[in-house]
């Protein structure tokens, strides 16, 4: 029996396929079955520098062309986006592993931005003040800052990427993607799209890499910004190297996200949301629920209804219908995640459902969902970003106590909080030291047409991601004041220019 041929996944420059020159790569799974499926290039700082010049030179066009072109180049990629879905998805579940319906719904958010970024030509009005002193007219303008990049990662292979570079190329920047070496035949899906699109060739480029691709972008002179989305400690260092390189960085980092479950919530309704947050994706989202705050004499009742849901889910193969979870994204991260169900077993937590004797497949890098109650904020599985299918029960006796444990926390990316009582949610999201609020709502991401964000270690820099900051970040504000004096009245003044 022969194997299938490993599939080599090339970088993307100047509009074709570039097959990597400096001898390395990294295997790519398939987390479904453990397969080795193919091989991704590594580019080398030499490869980075050489996309990031072809870069510069469609750049410098693309800043010229019209507002309506570019507006009618997003328009296009946004219906063959809509139109070849379920072909990404595809992609999407064959190398992370995912369920095609979480792909779907992952490829469906991305469209939203695609569709924002279609408004440029509204986007980019500035101001004008006719007559701001005699003869002289003060106006804003935003213009593209040249080659900006993305560094996305594995969970959301389509999503993250389309946050950054809608924006970005509507703006009238050119675009360099580094994705996730777990995950990257998605991103040149979409580089083959935007090029059916119209895009010019060289505005949008595909470079795969590791660190060492990271590093040339973040030290590169005709890089001028770079959007992250990762770890905290990759974020910190991302931001912290980008800004002494003299960049414009935004770096959003982990997340421990609380859900804050009060007396009189609905049970049913709060323990439905729980557990597609927290489970959903395997728990590998950034804005998954990984703890609930049960507050008073609600405890019970809630992690009996939690758990009594979780035998109805199936684990398995993303692309198998009847599925809800699929694996994680390797085998190490697997017995990662399993590692900390037992050390919180170790410290005292109580293992009401243990994903680790769950039946399922025996191939491929599956766990199933635990559920831990009686977890206490000492504990590594209360501290830390588990980022797989683990959700924690933490008690405490009043709400006062409930918001000081989530304020405590050093991640402030989403939160949520059950309640039937308008007063209490309106109390919650004023008092919350946290970016993003679900009032019965699990996952609070925003539309595309507001902002994504956390605060404290959930994020480095002053700007969030997509929407009107997004189109901030990828422009520079100028501020133009002009004066048309009429010949037979000008004169010499040396003086300050002033308005009155």
């Amino acid at each position: 029996m022969t194997s299938e041929p490993l599939t080599t996944i090339d970088h993307w420059i100047s509009g074709a396929r570039v097959p990597g020159v400096s001898g390395r790569t990294a295997p790519v799974h398939d987390p479904a079955t453990g397969r080795r499926t193919g091989e991704v290039a590594l580019a080398s700082v030499a490869e980075v520098d050489a996309a990031v010049k072809t870069a510069v030179d469609a750049g410098r066009e693309w800043r010229t062309s019209s507002l309506s072109r570019r507006a009618a180049v997003l328009f296009a990629f946004r219906e063959l986006l809509h139109t070849r879905t379920d072909e990404l998805a595809a992609i999407v579940t064959a190398e992370h592993g995912k369920v095609l319906s979480d792909a779907v719904g992952e490829i469906a958010r991305g469209l939203e931005n695609v569709e924002f970024a279609t408004g440029v030509p509204q986007l980019l009005k500035g101001g004008f003040s006719e007559q701001a002193a005699s003869g002289v007219d003060v106006y804003s303008i935003r213009q593209p800052l040249g080659v900006v990049a993305g560094i996305t990662p594995f969970n959301f292979p389509v999503m993250v990427p389309l946050w950054m570079c809608a924006n970005a190329i509507a703006c009238g920047n050119a675009f360099v993607l580094k994705p996730s070496e777990k995950d990257p035949s998605a991103s040149l899906f979409l580089a083959e799209l935007w090029k059916e699109a119209g895009l010019p060739d060289g505005v949008f480029t595909v470079v795969h890499g590791d660190k060492e691709a990271v590093d040339a972008l973040l030290d590169h002179d005709d890089v001028a910004a770079l959007s992250f989305v990762g770890s905290t400690p990759i974020a910190r260092y991302i931001y912290e190297r980008g800004t002494a390189n003299g960049k414009r960085v935004q770096a959003l980092g982990g997340a421990k996200n609380h859900a804050l479950v009060l007396p009189d919530a609905d049970i049913d309704m709060a323990a439905d949301a729980i557990v597609s947050a927290a489970y959903g994706a395997a728990g590998e989202r950034c804005m998954a629920l990984s703890v609930a705050v049960a507050v008073g004499d609600v405890g019970d009742d809630l992690v009996s209804a939690i758990s009594s849901r979780l035998p109805k889910l199936t684990v398995g193969p993303g692309a198998a219908e009847g599925t809800d979870m699929g694996p994680l994204i390797t085998r190490e991260h697997r017995d990662k995640v399993a590692g900390y169900v037992a050390a919180g077993a170790e410290a005292g937590a109580t293992v009401v459902v243990d994903g680790r004797e769950q039946d399922v497949p025996e191939d491929g890098f599956f766990l199933g969902m635990t559920l831990l109650d009686d977890v206490t904020p000492d504990m590594t599985v209360y501290r830390d970003e588990i980022f797989g299918p683990v959700l924690s029960v933490v008690r405490v006796a009043t709400y006062d106590e409930g918001l000081a444990l989530i304020n405590a926390n050093q991640y402030a990316n989403g939160t949520a909080i059950f309640t039937r009582d308008g007063g209490a949610a309106r109390r919650f999201q004023n008092e919350v030291e946290v970016g993003m609020v679900g009032i019965n709502v699990p996952i609070p991401v925003p539309v595309a047409y507001y902002s994504f964000g956390g605060w404290k270690d959930s994020l480095f820099g002053d700007t969030h991601m997509y929407g009107p900051e997004g189109i901030n970040f990828f422009t520079r504000g100028k501020v133009v004041t002009q004066r048309w004096p009429d010949p037979a009245t000008s004169s010499v003044d040396l003086g300050f220019p002033r308005t009155r």
